[in-house]
Formats: structure tokens, C-alpha cells, sequence
């Protein structure tokens, strides 16, 4: 854990990653008194799990997938917020296996390309998600799984045990390929960004889902590991009352809020009690924001930084220097953060946002894309693919070079939605971009030319999406056109149909 220090200084002073050779995520996250609360679950009720059942359910499960799978092979977890989803994960590491999260809101076209570009035939799963996968993998149910337990692999810090796939602008989305020490790597960002998480009475919860990283790695993993209970609640829709309902019943000290569920607490004036920490990332805030959560909260909100690729990489905090708005905060200790120009030097000006090479949470690579991985790298840096500007130790975020769409909280790749409407019989082409919006930050918009006597509503086309990709990655609005910027080699020009919609938003 972080010391709890007076100064930024301080806290970067000497810190060391003091990485094992041999590590393994599953002993990090049960290395606790058997009868101290991990997870309290407000989903149905309310109900304790404790260190030592979720170490007796993700024994029960290492012992059914070792006789499945071997070491190294994927496996996917198909949970909502739920005990377990934390047990899967740990089963999976527990046997040296890699695990694959995937996200209940998939839809078949979705679940079906991340299971497989990963190679993976078995999903842990529950009865629902199982009706989900037919045809696609087998499903390992709970309810199907004998007493029992399996010894700890060995397992080295460098060895593959996550692969998380995340959003891009071309092509379908690629998996990040994560080892044991990520969690390690995520440890001091989360425990900044909640000013020094681990506190006497801390409990934490997120109403992000636990199949994406800002919900698997900022909050239920480092939790677990930092002994501070983790709430599970599934939202079938998040709504201000709800969230203030499950703040106030599960006791809930330290929250994650998305930007969006920040814009829909102050759009409810919502306020919460008893918060001692509140953090967000994804999106800028802004000043007025942030005056806002220090009168609903009581505290001030702590921006932070990163990408799946390599997360938590910068981060506010409270208890150590004021935020400033429209930066994201400072680097967090072990993590070496700067803006660089084209040649990968370091610059004052704007530039690319990127990572040095060496802290614990960056991947090892895209899986089975090594020219990808390449792409991502300059020299030593991993380029964010965000535009910045340094401003003593603060980072500003500029905007993004890429064209991923960061709407409610997610971030969505174009190209998998642009591809999807392809295959509609009525399209001829599309070209997909972000709009902005005060709820979602963006909104998803397709600009569509059907095809010569083709008919095709916008409703029709929105369904089409829903049904085959995910609920929250349909296109808002449709406009249809006469034809698309392209270039000569006849790629859509993204960055046009993002200047149309940005006017848009402003008339």
C-alpha cells in the first residue's frame, strides 16, 4: 500500500514496483482473514461472501476447469456484478490459465468475434449467460460444479493472465494481454485516486460493470486485494436514486462514477452522504463539474487516467494538491508519464500522451497482433493515441487522434458498428463518428448511403445494431446521405463527418 504522505513529492519519492519474480493475482486477491467481508452483494437482498467463500468458490471452479483446460489457455467470464465473477477470475489464475471478460450486453455478433479471436471454449457463466452462447462455447455453471479445490499454480509476473479487448477504429476490437502483475500495477493509481484507499471503514463500489477495466481492475480486483469490501449491485439502468440507495445501504465510503453517471446525479441534484472519496475517469470534467461534487460530496473528485492497454497511469488526489480543471491530474509513483512529438522525444508543446516503458500495467501485447503491438510504441514510449500538453506536473488532455467514440462511460470503436451496418442488406456504406453530447459526452452517430432502391429506416437500422452488437453501442442518431468523404484509396474520412457533427450539436 501507498504511505499516506503530506506532499505529491513524497509519495512519488523512491518508489519502487519491488516486483517477485513469482506472482500469481489469485493469491493477491485471498491473502486475508477467511472470515473478513470481501464482497457484499445489495443485488437481491443483502448478502456477505468472505474471503474464505470466495476462496472455497473459486476452488470449486479451478478443480472443473482443470480438467478442461490447460495452462495458457483462455477462458471467458460472462457475470454481471456478482461473487461470482470475482471467483471465475480467480479460478482462472489460480490454474495458470488466461481469462477473457465479457460483457452481458454483447450481443451475438459481439461475443461471437472475442471468443473467437481469443481461441477460447469454455465460459464460466450463469443460466443466462449460457442461453447467450449457444453454439458459440460451452458454459461452466455454478450450480454444475462438484466440492473441491486445486494447489495454486506457480506462476511468474510476466506470465499471461488477463486478455481484455478494447475499442478501435479499424478493424475489430483488439485483445490486451495482461500479466500477473497488472494488478500489482494498478494498486497505486487506485489508491491515489481514492486518497489512499484502505482506510479503517472504507468500502467501495462502481457502477461500472466488472466485464470492462475500469470495473474489473480500478475497483473489484484492487479491493479485494487491499481488504477493503467491494459492493456488488446490478443496475438493470442506472438512475441517481438508486445509486444513493445502494451508497447509502451498503455503506459505501469510496465510489467510482463514470462522467455520465457524474452528469446524471447533478442533472437529479443528487447528493450523497458519507463519501469518503469519489473518483472518475474517462472524460474531462471540467470546473464546473468539479464545483458540483464538492457540494453533493463533500469531497473532491479525483480525476485519473489510462487505457486498457496500460491503465491508471495518472490520477488526482485530494489529500495531497487541489485539481485543476481540464488536467487529469499527475502521474501516478511508478509511472513515467509525458507528452512526445513525432520523433518520441519529449516535448513542452502539444503531442502525444505516452507511457514509458516499465510499470506494472502495461501489456505485454495484443494478442496474436504483433504489428499492432508495434504500432503502439515509439522507441520506449507507449503512445496513448491521445493528444496533451504538460503543464508543470499536470497533464491536460487535449483530444483524441484516434476516432474512438467515448460515450457513457465506454469507449466504443467505430469500425465494429460501421461493420455491423454493412451487413445490412439496404446499406451501401457508412461511416460512423462520436457527436458530442452534455449527458454522454458522445453519443454514437452513423452517417448511412443506402443502396440504389434500397429502403431503410433509422429505427430499423438502430435495431439492427442493438441486436447484433450492444444496447449501449447503437447509433443514437441515423442521418442518411447521398455519399461519404472518402479519401482516394476509398477509406471514409472520419475526421469530416466529425466536424458535421460537432456543427451540429452547436446549432
Amino acid at each position: 500500500m501507498l504511505r499516506a504522505v503530506p506532499t505529491y513529492e513524497a509519495l512519488r519519492e523512491g518508489f519502487d514496483w519491488a516486483l517477485p519474480e513469482r506472482l500469481n493475482m489469485a493469491a493477491q486477491v485471498l491473502a486475508h482473514p477467511a472470515d473478513q467481508v470481501a464482497i457484499l452483494d445489495l443485488s437481491h437482498g443483502r448478502n456477505e461472501v468472505t474471503y474464505g467463500e470466495l476462496a472455497a468458490m473459486a476452488g470449486r471452479l479451478a478443480l472443473a476447469l482443470s480438467q478442461r483446460v490447460q495452462r495458457g489457455d483462455r477462458v471467458g467470464v460472462l457475470f454481471s456484478q456478482d461473487a461470482w465473477c470475482a471467483a471465475a477470475h480467480i479460478a482462472i489464475w489460480k490454474i495458470g490459465a488466461i481469462s477473457v471478460p465479457l460483457f452481458k450486453l454483447f450481443k451475438r455478433d459481439a461475443l461471437e468475434s472475442r471468443i473467437g479471436d481469443s481461441g477460447l471454449e469454455i465460459v464460466v457463466t450463469d443460466a443466462e449467460g449460457a442461453g447467450m452462447l449457444s453454439g458459440l462455447a460451452e458454459a461452466l455453471l455454478p450450480e454444475d460444479l462438484p466440492e473441491g479445490d486445486v494447489a495454486m499454480v506457480d506462476t511468474g509476473a510476466e506470465e499471461p493472465a488477463v486478455l481484455i479487448y478494447t475499442s478501435g477504429t479499424t478493424g475489430k476490437p483488439k485483445g490486451a494481454l495482461h500479466a500477473h502483475r497488472m494488478l500489482t500495477g494498478h494498486l497505486p493509481g487506485v489508491e491515489m485516486s481514492h486518497d489512499f484507499l484502505g482506510q479503517e471503514g472504507d468500502v467501495i463500489w462502481t457502477p461500472a460493470d466488472w466485464a470492462w477495466i475500469g470495473g474489473l481492475f480500478d475497483v473489484l480486483m484492487p479491493g479485494l486485494a487491499l481488504g477493503v469490501p467491494v459492493v456488488a449491485a446490478r443496475l438493470p439502468k442506472f438512475t441517481a436514486l438508486e445509486a444513493a440507495r445502494i451508497c447509502r445501504e451498503g455503506a459505501v465510503r469510496n465510489a467510482f462514477f463514470p462522467p455520465t453517471a457524474l452528469r446524471m446525479l447533478k442533472a437529479a441534484d443528487q447528493q450523497i452522504a458519507g463519501l469518503r472519496s469519489v473518483a472518475s475517469g474517462g472524460e474531462p470534467l471540467g470546473a464546473e463539474m468539479l464545483a458540483w461534487g464538492r457540494e453533493a460530496f463533500g469531497v473532491s473528485i479525483n480525476e485519473f487516467y489510462g487505457q486498457t492497454e496500460c491503465n491508471m497511469t495518472v490520477s488526482s488526489c485530494g489529500a495531497l494538491f487541489a485539481p485543476k480543471a481540464g488536467a487529469t491530474g499527475k502521474a501516478v509513483p511508478g509511472f513515467d508519464v509525458q507528452v512526445i512529438d513525432a520523433r518520441g522525444e519529449v516535448t513542452d508543446a502539444e503531442g502525444d500522451i505516452a507511457v514509458k516503458r516499465g510499470c506494472a500495467t502495461m501489456m505485454l501485447e495484443y494478442w496474436n497482433k504483433p504489428e499492432a503491438t508495434a504500432e503502439k510504441f515509439r522507441g520506449d514510449w507507449l503512445v496513448t493515441g491521445d493528444r496533451g500538453v504538460m503543464e508543470g506536473d499536470f497533464i491536460r488532455f487535449v483530444g483524441r487522434e484516434d476516432d474512438v467514440i467515448s460515450s457513457g462511460g465506454y469507449r466504443i470503436g467505430p469500425a465494429e458498428i460501421e461493420d455491423c451496418l454493412m451487413t445490412h442488406s439496404a446499406v451501401a456504406t457508412v461511416g460512423v463518428v462520436g457527436k458530442p453530447d452534455a449527458l454522454r459526452h458522445e453519443i454514437v452517430k452513423a452517417y448511412v448511403v443506402l443502396k440504389d432502391g434500397a429502403v431503410a429506416s433509422a429505427d430499423e437500422l438502430q435495431t439492427w445494431v442493438k441486436t447484433r452488437l450492444a444496447a449501449y453501442s447503437y447509433p443514437r442518431e441515423v442521418e442518411f446521405l447521398d455519399a461519404l468523404p472518402m479519401t482516394v484509396t476509398g477509406k471514409v474520412i472520419r475526421k469530416e463527418l466529425k466536424a458535421l457533427a460537432t456543427k451540429e450539436s452547436e446549432t
